[in-house]
């Protein structure tokens, strides 16, 4: 979105659509209901992410909870690191009597779905200040809920879609997810700012921001009730040919992509190409709050016209990755990531200038999502393996995850150490080993081969 966290790409392997379908029949296949359903649940996949993330950020630090504990609260989307554990077990099993009643993959969608409205609910029940241990519990289970609803949303896509709605599926998909995001990030936050004017106590202004967010998983609940089933869904019945396929899932994607040419430095390279973004996105929205900036600012700014920015951005991303080669795309996107976090330097020197965040908050989510955009170009083109494309993925995109759970959750500690301009000037330099690593494999024409195996 995937935050992380985290948007999902078509099938690399998927052929185009043809050229002659025309303006109006290329528009219309986003009313048929197949695709229609793939975008309401990419609703749904986008919703939580900020709620254990930069929403809660902005509740702990409005709650005067210090950086270092905030900057810990990072280590909550560990579920996102290792969703490829448990995915071929989703991929196997049914979920008792939703699956005998909804199928497969839509009893995995409605279970997740009801266990992520339970999380989001309990989590805004928590107090940040006397309770912290409990909130993290919330937020774990709120990302172990998403993370799984992920992969079963990537799964549903790919099977219920045909060849040639894919395209229209993702679009819509990653549009969808953009709003979800936003709906949890500035829309709780502007609707927790408008319980206070309301004379809503304070102490419970966060409990019906988050049942709010609760309610909103309904759109995804809905639309998993009404989808059907993917056709050709095979049937495990015995535990021994469950454990069989998990195995030789895992054995067969794992061990591929292991023994390809250089698989130890591609997979640092995931792990680190977007870690200066996660590194600074970690203390973001506690940055906006502690400089002085209130709550209606950062939604209206931050989340705001940061969405607008991350859509045009997303475009323009598209139009890098098809007009160059994917290493140039890529020194493109992680040059532009690094310079973007000194805008933020920029900020903290600034101070509370409404005009200087507009323009922070511009650079950082247009540049974010160039770099997010040809990133997953990158990981579409490692997951060549037809056979193995979904668990490879969420191999990789979990491997994404780390510098937004584990390397990132430092930040506050840097922070307190530094202050919030050199903090941000530290999160460029974060850069510079993905960099590197890019320019390694490029040197061991790893890039060439990857153009030799989708040719």
């Amino acid at each position: 979105m995937t935050d992380t966290a985290n948007p999902r790409t078509a099938r690399p392997d998927a052929p185009p659509a043809r050229e002659d379908d025309g303006f109006l029949a290329s528009l219309a296949v986003y009313l048929r209901p197949r695709v229609l359903i793939v975008i309401l649940l990419g609703f749904s996949s986008g919703l939580p992410l900020a709620l254990s993330g930069a929403t809660l950020t902005i509740w702990m630090a409005e709650a005067k909870v210090n950086l270092a504990t905030i900057g810990l609260f990072a280590l909550v989307g560990v579920p996102y690191n290792f969703k490829f554990v448990w995915a071929p077990l989703v991929d196997a099993l049914d979920v008792p009597l939703l699956g005998r009643w909804l199928g497969r993959r839509r009893g995995w969608l409605v279970f997740t779905q009801l266990l992520l409205a339970v999380a989001i609910v309990w989590l805004g029940f928590q107090d940040p200040v006397t309770g912290p241990w409990h909130v993290a519990l919330g937020a774990l289970l709120v990302a172990a809920a998403s993370a799984t609803q992920d992969i079963v949303v990537d799964a549903f896509r790919v099977e219920s879609l045909e060849t040639r709605e894919q395209a229209a599926g993702m679009a819509g998909y990653v549009a969808a997810y953009r709003v979800g995001m936003l709906a949890s990030g500035a829309g709780v936050v502007l609707l927790v700012a408008w319980f206070e004017v309301l004379g809503v106590p304070r102490a419970d202004v966060w409990r019906w921001g988050y049942l709010a967010a609760a309610l909103m998983v309904g759109v995804g609940l809905v639309a998993s009730l009404l989808a059907k089933e993917p056709a050709g869904e095979p049937v495990v019945k015995h535990e021994e040919n469950v454990l069989r396929r998990v195995g030789q899932t895992a054995v067969g994607a794992f061990g591929a992509f292991l023994t390809r040419n250089n698989a130890v430095a591609i997979l640092l390279f995931v792990v680190l190409f977007k870690f200066c973004d996660a590194f600074a996105g970690a203390l973001t929205g506690a940055f906006v709050i502690d400089i002085g900036f209130d709550k209606a600012t950062y939604a209206g700014v931050v989340k705001g016209v940061g969405f607008a920015a991350a859509l045009i951005g997303g475009f323009a991303g598209g139009v890098i990755a098809r007009a160059l080669p994917l290493a140039t795309a890529l020194w493109v996107a992680g040059i532009l990531q690094m310079l973007s976090n000194l805008a933020f330097s920029w900020q903290a020197w600034m101070g509370v200038d409404v005009a200087a965040l507009t323009a922070t908050i511009v650079i950082e989510n247009f540049t974010g999502a160039i770099g997010t955009v040809i990133f997953v170009a990158y990981i579409s083109a490692l997951c060549g393996d037809r056979a193995h494309t979904a668990t490879q993925y969420a191999l990789l995109t979990a491997l994404a995850a780390v510098g937004r759970t584990f390397l990132a959750s430092s930040a506050g500690f840097v922070a307190q150490e530094t202050g919030w301009m050199a903090f941000f000037a530290v999160t460029s330099l974060a850069a510079i080993p993905g960099l590197a690593l890019l320019g390694w494999l490029q040197a061991r024409g790893h890039f060439r081969e990857l153009a030799a195996t989708k040719a």
